[in-house]
């Protein structure tokens, strides 16, 4: 059980994205220090390759000199518990161990100072579509109110499989894709630069647990396979995929590039967190029936800075808003026997809520461009110009502690 009382002798851990509540796992390294896995409170890094070689925490010190969570991962979520507990009673203020430390120079590390890498390598990822608010909206766009929800969107987590290999970690630069368009009024299609180019707020878990083909993960046991979340930006080239997604699906108006924030944060952080979500109805079947409350009230938003300006807030939205809970979606993509491979990413689709300000995409923001979003600086955006950088940041607060996710941040740069 959380204790929001406790308090750490790192003093940029209070009132932080990252204080000792928190205390999410990543890969770092410095001009002396080769990547190595990492864990952040306040301003600073913890080193715990430099932990387990001077015996403060007891985990093998091969799977902490690496330049991927994986391995560490591998181990389970109760692994990852006992090791979380060590590091937090190590950093709490009533323990001198550390902080008296001779080590603590060489454990301590500056954020500042830091180079963050992919927390985990990637082997396979899912892109779902979850949040009925997005759906909604999206089908009341391009089909019409009454037929908003195709009729399975309600009995089953739709979703796709994306490509791993363009997932990249913040800060991060993406080129403006090219692909193939088709105007409403055109005889036939064009190739060039996307110009609908959006950003999709979204979530993302992390997997922990290895299966064997054929096997499926129970809805009330999904938990013990996912290790943490991350920030997940699925940048989407909308005229792109609007030509070329029927019937097959997304492909290269998806598979250019998507941002994650470096800290994994993990499900123990998030536990108090928890609470219901939308109503399901009609009642789903019973291998997607939960039984405790799997939502989670993680507060959203979305910024976005024109070159040699001012960021400023376009969205504010919640993962509370998800219809499809992430136990349902991995018992769902497991179901028909596909395996799971330690370090897999789960993407929640875009997250909408119910008012115009939480539209967790700038197709809903601008309204698929009918409504264009006006900046402070005088500009107006129908969809992201070259030159942008989106910034998505995520926290959950609870008894004035605040477990930050950090930020996903992209910027867009003009076709190659």
């Amino acid at each position: 059980m959380t204790d929001f009382s406790l308090k750490s002798w790192v003093e940029s851990a209070h009132n932080s994205d990252f204080p000792i509540q928190n205390l999410p796992f990543g890969i770092f390294s410095t001009s002396k220090k080769s990547a190595r896995a990492g864990v952040a409170i306040g301003n600073k890094i913890v080193d715990l390759l430099e932990l387990a070689l001077n015996n403060f925490i007891e985990v093998e010190v091969e799977l902490l000199n690496q330049d991927s969570l994986n391995a560490l991962m591998e181990l389970g979520r109760p692994a990852a518990t006992k090791l979380r507990n060590q590091i937090q009673d190590l950093l709490s203020e009533d323990n001198d161990q550390l902080k008296d430390s001779t080590h603590r120079g060489s454990v301590m590390v500056n954020m500042s100072e830091a180079t963050m890498y992919m927390p985990v390598k990637v082997g396979d990822y899912t892109d779902f579509y979850s949040s009925e608010d997005h759906a909604r909206n999206v089908g009341t766009m391009f089909r019409d109110p009454e037929n908003a929800l195709l009729p399975n969107w309600k009995h089953l987590p739709v979703g796709y499989h994306g490509r791993a290999s363009s997932i990249v970690v913040s800060p991060a630069s993406i080129h403006r894709p090219k692909g193939q368009t088709k105007a409403d009024d055109a005889t036939a299609p064009s190739f060039g630069p996307t110009r609908l180019f959006d950003f999709e707020l979204e979530m993302a878990f992390i997997t922990c647990k290895k299966t064997k083909l054929g096997e499926s993960i129970p809805v009330n046991e999904a938990e013990n396979a996912i290790w943490g979340m991350v920030i997940f930006n699925d940048l989407s080239a909308r005229d792109i995929q609007k030509w070329e997604y029927v019937p097959l699906g997304p492909f290269l108006a998806k598979n250019f590039g998507s941002v994650i924030s470096p800290w994994v944060v993990t499900m123990d952080a998030l536990e108090p967190f928890r609470t219901k979500g939308y109503k399901q109805d009609p009642k789903v079947l019973p291998y997607l029936k939960h039984k405790k409350d799997a939502n989670f009230d993680i507060h959203l938003e979305v910024a976005l800075q024109p070159e040699n300006g001012q960021a400023e807030n376009i969205c504010t939205s919640n993962y509370k808003y998800m219809y499809w809970n992430m136990n349902q979606q991995l018992a769902h993509q497991t179901v028909n026997g596909c395996n799971l491979n330690v370090g897999d990413i789960y993407a929640s689709g875009t997250i909408s809520g119910p008012n115009e300000n939480s539209y967790g995409s700038m197709l809903e923001l601008s309204w698929k461009g009918t409504k264009p979003i006006k900046l402070s600086d005088g500009s107006e955006r129908k969809f992201m110009q070259d030159g942008d950088t989106c910034i998505m940041r995520a926290h959950a607060e609870k008894e004035g502690v605040r477990i930050g996710f950090g930020e996903s941040a992209v910027k867009i740069l003009p076709a190659i």
